[in-house]
């Protein structure tokens, strides 16, 4: 497969330079892209010094925003599938192949890097939100996603196609949901991933309670009001 690592950016200057060395230097079989989603910060240099591959967006889109421009290169570029990969660390690029294989194997739309398909959650409020996310994606598909918001997910060619052109298509719980409700085919694969050392995260615990809420609402109400339009 054709694989591309899409790695969005805001406010990484502390973190940018150890993720893609790692990945040009231990991972050289496997494509990316940095993008940085107009960071106050100067990403953008390092980046542009370092020689990184780049989309430099020009204000921020926020996740969404510079994920879909992700895909829309991929999409021009004939990639097969679309690794969502965080600027900060904490995903691991040696889980990169074994959720590749598993997406071959199985036929999956999604892999999802999931950190408890075998490890237990802590009992923690930011995971008593992921328990709640995880129970209504269960309440409205069928199907019990142990680590819904995980930011490691590993997207096919169809899946580049739809998000790509879709613009209400965000790479969160809610679009995860919405498509396996109306066929698409996610699994997880087992992952370790490290804490944040630099920077500073949005989810907060007052933003992390937000975004759980958000997510609940869209998964147990909105989602039945959208519709997946067919490429």
């Amino acid at each position: 497969m054709k694989v591309l690592v899409v790695i969005p950016a805001y406010n990484e200057k502390d973190n940018i330079e150890k993720v893609v060395d790692n990945l040009i230097q231990n991972y050289p079989q496997f494509d990316y892209v940095v993008v940085n989603d107009g960071s106050k910060d100067n990403t953008a240099d390092i980046c542009r010094k370092k020689g990184y591959n780049l989309i430099d967006l020009p204000v921020n889109l926020g996740l969404a925003g510079a994920f879909q421009s992700g895909l829309r290169y991929a999409k021009l570029n004939n990639y097969d599938a679309v690794l969502q990969f965080d600027a900060d660390g904490q995903h691991l690029p040696q889980y990169i192949q074994p959720m590749i294989d598993y997406m071959q194997n199985t036929n999956s739309d999604i892999v999802i890097g999931s950190r408890f398909v075998n490890v237990k959650k802590t009992k923690t409020l930011r995971m008593f939100g992921s328990y709640l996310i995880s129970w209504a994606i269960r309440f409205t598909t069928g199907k019990y996603i142990c680590d819904p918001t995980s930011g490691m997910r590993l997207f096919n060619r169809k899946m580049i196609d739809e998000f790509a052109l879709d613009a209400n298509f965000a790479p969160e719980p809610d679009t995860i949901s919405f498509l396996l409700k109306n066929g698409a085919t996610v699994n997880e694969v087992q992952v370790s991933m490290e804490e944040r050392t630099a920077g500073e995260s949005y989810l907060n615990p007052w933003n992390a309670i937000k975004y759980m809420f958000k997510m609940g609402v869209s998964i147990i109400l909105i989602q039945w009001f959208r519709e997946r339009k067919e490429n």
